[in-house]
């Protein structure tokens, strides 16, 4: 009897030739939170530590983007609807 086949890529080693020619599709880049080199799994984070801290500062508001009124005239929206 013949042997099930199991999901693709299963069994497969590092040194197989036709994985060791896959490139990875980003270069890793250092860790916005601490600096170590981001992994695959939690890109651009280096961990899931490190995706959570940033997450923790964007809903506390600890980052926010400025906009002052003159910038809000400027754009031309409301003068649309002064005429």
């Amino acid at each position: 009897m013949a042997k099930a086949s199991t999901s693709a890529g299963a069994g497969k080693k590092a040194d197989d030739p036709m994985i060791a020619k896959v490139e990875p599709l980003r270069k890793p880049r250092p860790c916005p939170e601490c600096g170590q080199p981001s992994a695959r799994e939690h890109y651009p984070f280096c961990s899931d530590r490190c995706r959570n801290v940033d997450l923790a500062r964007w809903l506390k508001g600890s980052y926010a983007i400025p906009v002052t009124e003159d910038e809000e005239k400027a754009d031309g929206f409301e003068r649309d609807f002064e005429r």
